[in-house]
This record gives C-alpha cells, sequence and structure tokens, in this order.
C-alpha cells in the first residue's frame, strides 16, 4: 500500500464543545494535501507536551511505551496512519526487533502521533486514507492563484504598446 511522508501542521487543544484536532500536512509536493483528525484534548494535550517538551516534567504515558520498546530491544522506525472508517482513523507503530525483524502494532492515531514526536518518527498516511479524507491546503492553493493572477497581469504589462493608449510617439500631452 502507497504512503506518502506527513508533517504535523497545526495541534489544537480544544475544550467543552470544541473539539481538539491535529492536522498533518503531506511532507512534499506543490499540491499539499492535509488531513484532520479529531481527537480528545487529553491526547492533544499529550501530543503538545511531545512537541514542545518540559524540562524536569514528569515521564508520561508515550515516554514509558518508548522506554519499553528500547528495554526490549527494538525501536520504532515509523508510524502509519493506514485506514479510516467514517470519522475514525487508524494508525499502526512500524517497531524493528534487534535482529531486523519489522512488527506492525495496531494504535490509535493520537498515541501512535504522541510517540512520533517523542522519537522524531517520521508520520506516514496511505494513499487511500488521503483520497478519502484529506483536503487541499487552501493557502498553498490561494498562493498558486496569486502567483498565477501577478503572471498574468506582468505579460498583460510587457504586451501593452503606445497605441493601446491613444498616444502617437513624439506627441505632446494636450495641456
Amino acid at each position: 500500500m502507497p504512503l506518502r511522508e506527513m508533517d504535523i501542521e497545526s495541534i489544537v487543544v480544544g475544550g467543552g464543545p470544541v473539539a481538539s484536532l491535529i492536522v498533518l500536512k503531506t511532507h512534499d509536493g506543490p499540491a499539499a494535501l492535509q488531513l484532520p483528525i479529531r481527537i480528545g484534548s487529553v491526547e492533544a494535550t499529550a501530543i503538545s507536551m511531545g512537541v514542545n517538551p518540559r524540562q524536569g516534567s514528569r515521564p508520561m504515558t508515550h515516554d514509558l511505551l518508548a522506554s519499553t520498546i528500547s528495554a526490549l530491544g527494538g525501536r520504532c522506525a515509523s508510524v502509519r496512519i493506514m485506514a479510516v472508517q467514517g470519522t475514525t482513523f487508524f494508525a499502526q507503530l512500524e517497531l524493528v526487533r534487534e535482529g531486523g525483524e519489522q512488527v506492525f502494532v495496531d494504535a490509535r492515531p493520537s498515541d501512535a502521533l504522541a510517540l512520533a514526536v517523542r522519537e522524531g518518527l517520521p508520520i506516514y498516511a496511505a494513499d487511500d486514507v488521503l483520497e478519502t479524507a484529506a483536503l487541499p491546503d487552501f493557502r498553498g492553493v490561494e498562493k498558486d492563484e496569486e502567483a498565477h493572477e501577478l503572471e498574468e497581469f506582468h505579460n498583460f504589462v510587457e504586451s501593452l504598446s503606445p497605441e493601446d493608449f491613444n498616444v502617437i510617439p513624439g506627441d505632446k500631452d494636450p495641456e
């Protein structure tokens, strides 16, 4: 199954009636896509704490998971968003055992992403997940449209001649 690398674009920690959200963005390419995933506020906070760790804070559950994997002689190689059903996303951790054997472990996306930010892991999303749930990066689309309009205007200005203004070269402006 083809995968595309993703970056965490933003994390919204909601409260009360405001839902928490993490937005992933495709890592490369001019036609960037955004993948919004609704998560709980506790999970959003855990991811945020991994992005901006506080010095001297006690280990969280995701830190314990990373330590446990390492203590057992393995390492986490990547996080993958593999499926979506309705508004529910499904993720996997790609673990590598000491001998190089790959093991895939099912996980909630929020837990997988919290581990990814702590361990500096690459994040991937399956192409079919992006086809189903991704949105265009509207800021990128807007920038492309502005660049196109500027190019069209530049071409228009370059094509102007004095005749376009009913001015004959050498004539003086009437006063």
